[in-house]
């Protein structure tokens, strides 16, 4: 029986994914193989001997403690892509609502039930109605930068709103890159694009190498009264500089998904409450993902959208299966089937795959290991996790 603690609310239509004969689920299981989580914040108070892995049902692992983890031997799972077309609906409802004046026209009609006399109430909205004129998307040019699963699905349907669509991933992978339109135009680098958008929406990763990525040498080279949008994380963005640049008019509005005391209240800031995945689609396509990697995991040993191992998958071939986690160091794999082959065990198959200072590694046996092997296995100096799966 495997067990599964859960933080936060996940959507049922994940965890029923989780068979009730084989799944102890609960927010109140001890000693878990595995967590799902959304945005509970982990430490290493959360790690028991058994923790294998953890399934954050989202795309940033922020509040997971990536590193310790990983010496821990624990993997930790997202969800990329799942939550995609949730964010990419909002980003174009900003464009939208950056463009049109929808919010102030909408809070200027809603103050007229102030007034008693309610009788002239048609006129009045016409001749207001020329204080909120705005621009179409139509024409004008979208700079995306990070062009992974949000990024691509943001830049394909701007396009199909009739803007022009240039992008910037110096990353971007081969996959990414086909489900890219060919009629988005490569920039070389984040500078030349930032000088053609009229629009800039990012879609990064929280990294050291992104933090600040847009701070006042960034928005000194935005096109006067460009837009930025920002529903990847605030840190991304320098509070300080965008606010400069709002106020010399260098930037025309900042639309964010992560409020902070200073921007609240500024005319040219249109914020967010975090709802960038906050659909109900969203929330049980990101929980179906986890429960899904979770379980193929645990009863396989297969890896996939891992943000901290390697991705690996074998199909079975009969037999036992081992999952050991390593130190990548040169022979520690050779000590592995070396103890196997004193102790008479065949190796029917083998994957073994790694990740920066990770190894893992999947072996079919043909015959059960008793507890002793298992334990000499362990034992072994760069092991850091091995089990039975």
């Amino acid at each position: 029986m495997h067990k599964i603690q859960t933080f936060n609310q996940i959507s049922d239509k994940g965890l029923s994914r989780f068979p009730s004969s084989d799944y102890d689920v609960s927010s109140e299981v001890e000693n878990a193989d595995a967590i799902v989580l959304r945005s509970f914040k982990l430490s290493m108070d959360n790690v028991t001997p058994n923790l294998k892995a953890v399934g954050r049902a989202g795309a940033g692992v922020n509040n997971v403690p990536v590193d310790d983890y990983t010496k821990q031997g624990i993997v930790v799972f997202n969800t990329p892509g799942a939550n995609a077309n949730a964010v990419k609906e909002l980003v174009i409802c900003s464009m939208l609502l950056s463009s049109r004046r929808i919010v102030p026209g909408i809070n200027w009609v809603n103050s007229l039930s102030e007034q008693e006399d309610l009788s002239g109430l048609g006129p009045q909205v016409e001749a207001g109605k020329k204080n909120f004129k705005g621009s179409e998307l139509a024409g004008k040019t979208l700079g995306v930068i990070g062009l992974g699963a949000i990024g691509a699905m943001v830049a394909n349907a701007s396009i199909d709103l009739g803007m022009k669509v240039i992008g910037y991933d110096p990353a971007i992978s081969i996959e990414a890159a086909w489900r890219l339109s060919n009629q988005v135009k490569k920039q070389e680098s984040m500078a030349a694009l930032l000088a053609k958008a009229d629009f800039v929406t990012l879609h990064l990763p929280m990294l050291e190498s992104t933090r600040n990525l847009i701070d006042d040498k960034a928005v000194n080279l935005f096109k006067p009264g460009c837009v930025l949008l920002n529903f990847s994380r605030d840190a991304i963005v320098n509070t300080k500089a965008i606010l400069d640049g709002m106020n010399n008019d260098r930037v025309g509005k900042y639309v964010c998904d992560f409020p902070t005391e200073e921007l609240l209240n500024h005319e040219n800031a249109i914020l967010m409450p975090h709802i960038g995945a906050s659909t109900e689609e969203a929330e049980d396509n990101c929980a179906v993902m986890a429960v899904d990697q979770i379980r193929d995991f645990l009863e396989n040993g297969n890896i996939k959208n891992s943000v901290n191992f390697p991705q690996i998958a074998m199909d079975r071939n009969g037999g036992v299966r081992l999952a050991i986690v390593n130190e990548n160091i040169t022979g520690t794999l050779g000590e592995i089937t070396s103890i196997l082959a004193d102790k008479h065990i065949n190796v029917l198959e083998l994957s073994n795959k790694s990740l920066g200072d990770i190894a893992y590694n999947l072996i079919d046996i043909e015959s059960r290991p008793d507890d002793a092997t298992i334990a000499d296995i362990q034992k072994i100096e760069h092991v850091t996790k091995a089990w039975i799966v």
